[in-house]
């Protein structure tokens, strides 16, 4: 099966307290969004789709230019919402008999592993998702009263999430629900089950300053 990877990048920074949205914050002397792309490239045959916000093409071309970054890619505008922005994204793919893994623009340190792994899970399961156990305790509120948990049974959710193509098109029909979370509730709502498989902890999202020291760090070592 062809392999796409559908990359959404529509943040618009406010939790990192900057200007610039957070996917084209530098790391490592390239825009967090470029390390993205390129950690994708190293799939043979991959075709990327990168959805951003249409007023974002043009800073984005600029990067590009600036950066001498050439890696082919096909640019799609998004929606208000990642859900709209994904939906527009998967509308771009004709090939229904194909895979395609839906990531994050802002984790750019996926590696090649966990990538093919969530494909090949997909392509033998339907679908597959990138998960680690959460490592802190945990405690539910309810209401005015709060309790702990057994963190043995959560596990914190990551992209990639790949998926039979003509499947994650179909589940994207629907109309948005607050439970949509992400993409593999989407498709969850429809009635499939979900398939897990071992994400990495330095799959790590950038959502705050702290998230690029650290993201430094990993890149470096």
């Amino acid at each position: 099966m062809k392999k796409y990877a559908l990359i959404v990048a529509g943040g618009k920074g406010l939790r990192m307290g900057t200007e610039i949205p957070k996917q084209f914050l530098e790391l490592n002397g390239l825009p967090v969004l470029m390390h993205t792309l390129k950690a994708f490239r190293q799939i043979e045959g991959i075709h990327l789709i990168l959805v951003l916000p249409a007023l974002h093409f043009a800073f984005w071309k600029d990067l590009c230019a600036r950066h001498h970054f050439d890696l082919p890619h096909q640019l799609v505008a998004g929606g208000d919402t990642r859900f709209e922005s994904v939906k527009n994204g998967l509308s771009q793919i004709e090939d229904t008999d194909s895979l395609v893994a839906i990531h994050d623009g802002v984790r750019p340190l996926v590696s090649e592993k966990i990538i093919e792994d969530c494909y090949a899970i997909a392509l033998q399961k339907g679908n597959g998702i990138a998960v680690v156990p959460s490592k802190d305790s945990i405690r539910k509120q309810e209401l005015l009263n709060n309790h702990s948990v057994n963190r043995a049974n959560y596990y914190l959710v990551q992209t990639p999430q790949c998926f039979q193509t003509k499947l994650i098109q179909a589940a994207y029909q629907t109309t948005f629900e607050d439970n949509f979370t992400d993409d593999a509730s989407v498709l969850e709502a429809t009635g499939v089950e979900i398939n897990m498989m071992t994400g990495d902890y330095r799959n790590i999202k950038i959502t705050a300053q702290e998230d690029l020291i650290v993201a430094e760090a990993l890149l470096k070592n």
